[in-house]
């Protein structure tokens, strides 16, 4: 009995999907040889980096309080900083999501009259109240009511950055380029490294001095460098969450950001206090977790990288549209298909539930989610809750009805979840 057998006779699987499943495998033979390289090439970046920096079981310690001269802590934002090639790193679990990473570093450097320009159209949606670009009741204490204005340059038609648009967007006013390089909810691809820093030398040929960060969440360990690296694309910060690729599974909170010194000193006197900064901040227990799971990472996200490309792959033999394609490169680790209906997109989440080691028994639902303009049905049987790395898929309920599927612990999970919630969704036609 093999892998496929297994899931055939215990989890119900029609012989036509247990079929496309085999198929796609040994069709994305070569592409996962490429995702295996690229993720030996990170783990060993990681591993000399711990190597660097003598991590040691001491490190572990925790640390409650003003948490001063936490010497864990020190080595954690160490280790990040030569992972990410950054002057410096802040890496906390006092910020509990990306969404609350990328408002301490956007807080950190914008004044009152500055400008923040979104170089790849609207950012992801839960960041509309942090800029202030929703009804001011939805908008307490964001950027728009402390004096920052926004302006965004929309790709062009086929998807890609309009170069010549983000140009002219740069004014004298422009202080800080958002770059978000997932895709979001939005049906586009993701950005590489390499588009990344075609888009930062584009804006720094008009103006130097704009500081350039990258939302870096579903990216990390997907490509050989990061955005923040010497030889990736050049940007001033990158920020992500802890419980998305870098936290390897194990994380169970926290958020990064990495870069110039200065402006990661900038996020430290937001995310504490001016004078405080990085000197303070408790570790409460959290080190082991965070450090060994940035050591599994780039394991964990060539997993989570093959389990997107073989969703690609059935679902376009199935004649469903995906982005990006089963044979393209990846720049993160979100998958989108297009389902065509509401009830497509129900039944795949359900058996995304199903597959899932947490909650399997639950019946994901849509509901009004805060930070959200409509009602999103989210699918994650997960051991950290909301960890985004672990399989999930999640969808906002509104035309044209895509899924967007991400993560998975492991290869063989990410795999079976993919052959089962098309099986339960293939069931219910």
């Amino acid at each position: 009995m093999d892998f496929y057998d297994y899931l055939s006779q215990n989890f119900s699987v029609s012989p036509k999907i247990i079929s496309l499943a085999r198929s796609a495998e040994k069709r994305l033979a070569p592409q996962f040889r490429q995702v295996d390289e690229i993720s030996g090439i990170n783990q060993l970046k990681v591993l000399s980096a711990m190597q660097k920096h003598g991590l040691s079981e001491a490190h572990f310690a925790a640390t409650t309080g003003y948490g001063y001269n936490d010497a864990g802590r020190d080595a954690l934002e160490a280790i990040y900083a030569t992972v990410f090639g950054a002057e410096d790193a802040l890496v906390r679990p006092q910020m509990i999501s990306g969404t609350h990473a990328l408002t301490v570093a956007l807080f950190g450097s914008l004044r009152h009259g500055d400008e923040l320009l979104s170089p790849v159209g609207k950012p992801y949606d839960t960041l509309d109240t942090v800029i202030g670009i929703r009804p001011l009741i939805e908008s307490r204490g964001s950027l728009a009511e402390h004096g920052v204005t926004y302006r965004q340059v929309d790709f062009l038609p086929d998807g890609t950055p309009d170069f010549d648009g983000i140009e002219k967007a740069v004014t004298p006013k422009t202080k800080m380029a958002l770059i978000q390089r997932s895709k979001g909810y939005a049906w586009r691809k993701s950005l590489s490294v390499d588009e990344i820093g075609r888009i930062i030398a584009r804006i720094k040929a008009v103006k130097p001095d704009v500081i350039c960060a990258v939302d870096n969440c579903y990216g990390e360990f997907v490509e050989e460098t990061e955005p923040s690296e010497p030889t990736g694309a050049g940007a001033d910060l990158v920020v992500g969450s802890l419980i998305k690729n870098p936290g390897g599974g194990l994380a169970q909170v926290g958020g990064y950001i990495a870069g110039k010194r200065e402006y990661v000193e900038n996020a430290a006197f937001r995310l504490t206090s001016p004078g405080l900064g990085k000197e303070v901040g408790p570790t409460l227990g959290a080190l082991p977790r965070m450090l060994q799971g940035l050591f599994l990472a780039p394991q964990v996200v060539g997993g989570c990288v093959r389990g997107a490309m073989f969703l690609s792959a059935v679902m376009d033999e199935l004649g469903f549209d995906t982005m990006p394609g089963p044979g393209e490169r990846r720049a993160d680790i979100v998958q989108a298909v297009s389902l065509k209906t509401p009830e497509n997109v129900l039944a795949f989440c359900r058996g995304i539930q199903k597959a899932a080691p947490v909650d399997s028994a639950a019946v994901p639902e849509p509901w009004p989610m805060p930070g959200y303009d409509c009602p999103v049905v989210m699918a994650a049987g997960a051991f950290v809750q909301g960890s985004s790395i672990e399989l999930s898929a999640d969808a906002p309920m509104r035309p044209p009805y895509t899924v967007y599927f991400q993560g998975g612990l492991t290869w063989r999970h990410a795999q079976a979840g993919v052959i089962i919630a098309v099986n339960e969704m293939m069931n219910e036609k």
